[in-house]
């Protein structure tokens, strides 16, 4: 049997083995010793193993119901299912905690097997910032959120998992979300390493690109999942609320994107180089607040389910140490970091500059709305609510440019370029897009037609570049295939990303169609909604594995024909006296019929439905730039790495 004495000498043994790793990498790299300099990676695969056995001992103390164990009494129950036993693991303040260490110490361990084309002294460095950040997480998972605290006396039965976490989207939700936040902890280490060093060239540019790469897709599948989870399991009908914490997650994509693009600039011209580092360490910094302002009470939403003020001290200081500790060092460094390469504002560098300038002042309207609030709070006493009318005056004027710029920008050329060629690839994808506005403004009002305009340019624009790099018409078919087949990857998952987000542009303008009402009906009765007849057929009475449900049946036709029949439910939870509503929908990809079982009363039932016109697309859109990103990191040429100056020098010198 996996004793929970065992988890808690594994997360301890982490912590020492965290601590050598840090000091052997970072001392090892200093005095050039190159004994001390292997023996970091091992430490990092060491420190990886015994956090897999730490959290493989928390697993098995949910699964096999140990409620002597504190956290699994608080949130398990011997009636919940065998899958939610297992994701229980980390739906919890302490579990969670866990799972972040035992993220990072996979990266840290991933850096130490992947990094072998690395130089030794770079390895050894950043595997040893990997190793410093981790002393600090796995103290606080071992000192404050110890998950293997034991209870005594056990009780007979637990308190049961909050039920709103049981559901296999928010399941899945958070591992995702945690790969891409502690993710960004490679390119920050990297970033720190660089600058302890004084050195930032192609080389680095090339090794940063692939692990930014693979964060950003983490946390662009984990913000998705979310937000299917908030549009389906809390029967809200919608996909974003601007809620904080959905705001603490999209600050680092946004600056994670920003981080990747200017990476390129770095690769293909070494310049941005301050700027690029000091984004790697900005997009770790804002994960790592994310987690503060959660974990710490600050921030208070339906998907905080782990706050806990008594802690946040101790990550306000980790927060402090890590960030202030980088910065200081930036502002030391950066001056050596003088960029080398030379370009026309007019070219692919400067689309991507602008890029950058964009994307970063958006992260900088949605810190504000969301920091600023909760601090006038502390700070004056001052409530002050920001909600979706501020975003939507502040962020979508930057929007709009920044989608015009992102198809523009694919069709400079590098170094220098000429307006010309840009309008001779993407004027057709232009009009198309003028075309389809014009279309949507019979039907929308101007905000969302616009909106479609920038999703058919961002759509169009990605093929145009596909197509521009393929000669495809200029040349006969046959050929334009073998160059397509012969495409570089990352060139096609760049396309397929950006034509992602179009899809998600073109699901949120959509949804300005949706029609929506809160009814009451008795079995028998209908409404009229978005051109759909609802009628409540009959309301039962149903039991599930740790609750009890009354479900609805509802039949939807249109024109006398049946379209579906949904079944919404609300649930009770007895052992925690919690109810929760359980939304059902029907989609056929261009549209959602949903229904929610808000309350029964009187023999019917009060009802939310919902005709949500385009609203999968948002989720597509999602998942079209995941596998984007996914594609370009399967490109061997991102995913070597640059090859060892040394070695560079010594072919160059063969030749």
């Amino acid at each position: 049997m996996l004793s929970p004495e065992l988890g808690n000498f594994a997360l301890a043994l982490a912590v020492v083995l965290a601590g050598a790793q840090g000091v052997v990498g970072l001392w090892g790299a200093h005095r050039r010793d190159a004994s001390l300099m292997a023996a970091a990676p091992a430490l990092a695969v060491g420190q990886a193993i015994a956090l897999i056995i730490a959290f493989a001992v928390l697993v098995h103390a949910n699964v096999v119901n140990d409620f002597s164990v504190k956290v699994v009494a608080e949130n398990s129950s011997s009636l919940k299912p065998l899958f939610y036993r297992i994701t229980g693991t980390w739906g919890n303040h302490p579990g969670s905690v866990l799972l972040w260490c035992l993220v990072l110490g996979l990266c840290g361990g991933a850096v130490a097997i992947f990094g072998s084309n690395l130089p030794s002294a770079a390895r050894a460095r950043v595997v040893g910032v990997q190793g410093l950040s981790s002393v600090g997480f796995t103290l606080f998972a071992l000192l404050s959120s110890n998950p293997f605290t034991r209870l005594w006396p056990p009780p007979m039965q637990g308190m049961d998992m909050n039920p709103l976490l049981q559901d296999p989207g928010l399941a899945i939700h958070p591992p995702m979300l945690y790969l891409g936040y502690v993710g960004f902890s490679v390119p920050f280490a990297f970033a720190v390493a660089a600058l302890i060093e004084g050195r930032v060239d192609a080389a680095w540019g090339r090794w940063v690109r692939p692990w930014t790469l693979a964060a950003w897709c983490a946390l662009t599948c984990g913000i998705t999942l979310g937000s299917w989870w908030a549009y389906y399991d809390l029967g809200w009908g919608g996909f974003w609320y601007w809620d904080p914490v959905e705001n603490a997650s999209l600050l680092p994509w946004l600056t994670g994107t920003a981080l990747l693009h200017s990476a390129i600039v770095v690769e293909k011209r070494e310049a941005l180089k301050t700027w690029t580092v000091l984004l790697a360490i900005g997009t770790f910094s804002l994960s790592l607040l994310g987690t503060f302002l959660v974990r710490s009470g600050i921030l208070n939403s339906v998907h905080s389910f782990a706050a806990a003020p008594n802690r946040g001290v101790f990550i306000l200081v980790l927060l402090g140490i890590l960030i202030v500790g980088s910065l200081l060092l930036f502002a030391l460094r950066a001056p050596a970091l003088a960029p080398v390469g030379i370009f026309a504002p007019l070219s692919r560098e400067g689309g991507l500059i602008l890029n950058n300038i964009l994307i970063c002042s958006i992260a900088a309207v949605v810190l504000t709305g969301t920091a600023y609030p909760p601090f006038a709070d502390l700070l004056a006493g001052t409530k002050i609510s920001v909600g979706p009318p501020f975003y939507a005056a502040t962020v979508f004027p930057l929007a709009f440019p920044l989608f015009l710029a992102m198809s523009l920008g694919t069709a400079l050329s590098w170094k220098r370029a000429a307006l010309a060629p840009v309008f001779r690839q993407v004027w057709w994808a232009a009009v198309i897009s003028v075309v389809i506005g014009l279309f949507a403004v019979m039907r929308m009002k101007a905000l969302p037609a616009l909106g479609m305009v920038a999703a058919a340019w961002l759509v169009f624009g990605a093929l145009a570049d596909i197509a521009s790099r393929i000669s495809l018409f200029s040349q006969p078919p046959r050929r334009s295939l073998a160059r397509l087949m012969g495409l570089r990857r990352a060139a096609i998952g760049a396309a397929v990303a950006h034509a992602g987000l179009g899809v998600t542009v073109a699901g949120i303008a959509g949804m300005s169609l949706a029609a929506s009402a809160v009814v009451f009906l008795r079995p028998g009765q209908s409404t009229n909604i978005g051109g759909y007849t609802w009628t409540l057929k009959s309301i039962e009475d149903r039991n599930g594995s740790n609750y009890k449900a009354a479900v609805a049946t509802v039949l939807v036709s249109h024109d006398g024909h049946l379209v579906t029949t949904l079944t919404p439910e609300r649930r009770q939870f007895p052992i925690q006296g919690i109810t929760t509503d359980e939304a059902k929908i029907e989609t056929n990809g261009l549209r959602d019929l949903y229904a929610v079982f808000g309350e029964e009363r009187n023999g019917g039932a009060v009802l939310r439905l919902h005709d949500n016109r385009f609203a999968p697309w948002i989720w597509f859109g999602g998942a079209f730039m995941a596998l984007g990103g996914l594609l370009s990191l399967s490109d061997r040429r991102l995913r070597v790495g640059a090859p060892r100056p040394a070695a560079a020098a010594l072919a160059a010198t063969a030749r």
